[in-house]
C-alpha cells in the first residue's frame, strides 16, 4: 500500500486536451445525449446530484463552478453526462471538471504519494476533517483514523469522497497493519526525545501519526513509533493545533520527495 501505482498506466483522457467551456456558459441544446450518454446519466443519478449539492452548499467554498458544456460533447467514459448537461459546481481542480467521481478517484490512484497520515480519535476530534482535506490536497496514500469510527466530516469539505480513509479500532490493530505493509510509524508530538522535523529525513514511504487535540499522542502510540518528531515553535504557546501540525508535516514530506510540475 505504501507506494503509488505507475503514473503512466491510466487510460483516462486528460481535461487539458479537451475544449474548455466558458465559466459563464448557459444551457444550450447543442451536444444532446446519445443512448449511451443517457444511460450513463441514469446510472450516476442520485450520487452525482448529491455530490454536486454537497460541494455547492459548502459555506466556505468560493464560486469555482462552470456552466454546461458548450458545443459537441467530448467522448470518453470518464465524462459525466449530467455534469456536461447541467454544469459542474464541485470543489475540484479544472483538470477534473465534468469528470465522474469514480474516474477522478481512479486517476488520483495512479499518482498517490508514498506517505500515509493517521490521527487518534478517542474523544471525537474535530481536527480530522481538516487532516483529510489536507491529505487530499497533498495526495496522501491514505488517512487512518484510530479509535472511534465516527468523525466530523464538515471540515473535510467533501474531499473524503476522493481520499481513501481507513479505520483501525485500536493502536495494536493499526501498528500491526503498518508492520505488514512495511511502513515505519513516525509520531509527531512534543516529547523530550523528539527529533526536529526540520532536520529529519522523512522516508519516501511512511505513516505519520498525530495525537488527539489536547492529550496528544497516546502512550501506546508513543511506544510503538519508530521515532517521534517535533515542530519548531518560537512563541508562548505550548503546542499548535493538531490539524495545523499535520499540514506542516505533510508539506515537509512534499518538500523532500514530491516532483513539482
Amino acid at each position: 500500500m505504501g507506494g503509488a501505482a505507475g503514473a503512466g498506466s491510466g487510460s483516462l483522457v486528460r481535461m487539458d486536451d479537451a475544449p474548455r467551456p466558458r465559466p459563464d456558459a448557459t444551457p444550450t441544446a447543442a451536444g444532446g445525449t446519445s443512448g449511451g450518454q443517457a444511460a450513463g446519466a441514469r446510472e450516476s443519478g442520485a450520487r452525482a446530484s448529491a455530490a454536486r449539492a454537497a460541494d455547492a452548499n459548502d459555506p466556505d467554498a468560493r464560486e469555482v463552478g462552470v456552466g454546461p458544456w458548450e458545443g459537441p460533447w467530448p467522448e470518453g467514459e470518464h465524462w459525466d453526462p449530467e455534469l456536461l448537461r447541467d454544469g459542474d459546481l464541485r470543489n475540484v481542480v479544472d483538470r477534473y471538471r465534468y469528470w465522474r467521481h469514480e474516474a477522478i478517484v481512479a486517476d488520483l490512484d495512479t499518482r498517490r504519494h508514498g506517505f500515509h497520515v493517521a490521527i487518534e480519535n478517542w474523544q471525537h476530534d474535530f481536527n480530522i476533517g481538516t487532516v483529510v482535506r489536507t491529505a487530499n490536497a497533498f495526495l496522501a496514500a491514505e488517512v487512518h483514523i484510530i479509535g472511534r469510527r465516527r468523525w466530523n466530516r464538515r471540515g473535510a469539505m467533501v474531499t473524503d469522497r476522493y481520499q481513501h480513509v481507513r479505520h483501525h479500532a485500536t493502536v495494536e490493530e493499526f501498528v500491526a497493519w503498518a508492520k505488514e505493509e512495511g511502513l515505519p510509524v513516525l509520531g509527531v508530538d512534543l516529547f523530550p526525545e523528539s527529533v526536529p522535523l526540520e532536520t529529519y529525513d522523512l522516508p519516501r514511504e511512511c505513516v505519520m501519526v498525530f495525537g488527539q487535540e489536547g492529550p496528544g499522542l497516546s502512550e501506546q502510540m508513543r511506544a510503538a513509533a519508530e521515532a517521534t518528531l517535533s515542530i519548531a515553535q518560537f512563541g508562548s504557546t505550548r503546542s499548535i493545533n493538531a490539524g495545523t501540525a499535520a499540514g506542516i508535516a505533510m508539506h515537509d514530506w512534499i518538500r523532500q520527495h514530491a516532483q513539482l510540475e
